[in-house]
């Protein structure tokens, strides 16, 4: 699903304002066995989104200052979810620029923390279904993303986690967006 998701719109609307961007960045995580997956340790408060239907936001609060934003996406009970780790802006850009003050555009969403802040999403959209278009936050179909225009790499940020799961190549990554995104 990470892949699938490459190349979608996300769009948030907030304050009567519509904000989107195309994903550009996505990690996987594969339920209780993956020891980077937040399921690793069965269901919980904070997991039990997770486990709901494919399409709901999985959103949380980590290191004591950043929201992010997942998407659940395997049958229910099997708690596997993508992050969302980058986007590239289409609109909504005065909204992001306020939110991202002193930022340069080009580091305005180019990270899961950084999407969450400048799309004013918090653990109020945590179980929101990303499919419904009449929502506050949803994903939309869009072009897809060719296999030549992305790398797969390791996952970020699981240092502590034992291999196979340090290793798996589950980050989906569009390294150019401004090329091929040029036309939107």
């Amino acid at each position: 699903m990470a892949r699938e998701l490459l190349g979608k719109r996300l769009v948030r609307l907030v304050e009567g304002q519509r904000l989107s961007g195309l994903i550009v960045e996505a990690e996987a995580y594969d339920g209780e066995l993956d020891l980077a997956c937040h399921a690793r340790v069965g269901k919980t408060p904070r997991t039990a989104v997770m486990y709901g239907p494919p399409g709901l936001a999985y959103v949380y609060f980590t290191y004591g200052m950043h929201w992010l934003l997942n998407c659940v996406c395997e049958d229910e009970e099997y708690p596997a979810a993508v992050l969302i780790r980058g986007i590239f802006p289409l609109e909504g850009l005065d909204w992001i620029s306020r939110k991202r003050r002193g930022v340069l555009q080009k580091n305005w969403v180019n990270g899961p923390g950084k999407i969450c802040q400048a799309f004013s999403i918090t653990g109020e959209q945590n179980g929101l279904s990303l499919c419904n278009r009449s929502g506050e936050l949803w994903i939309e179909d869009n072009d897809p993303v060719s296999d030549d225009d992305f790398i797969t790499t390791p996952r970020i940020g699981i240092d502590r986690v034992p291999e196979p799961w340090l290793s798996k190549p589950w980050r989906f990554w569009v390294q150019r967006p401004e090329k091929i995104f040029a036309k939107d």
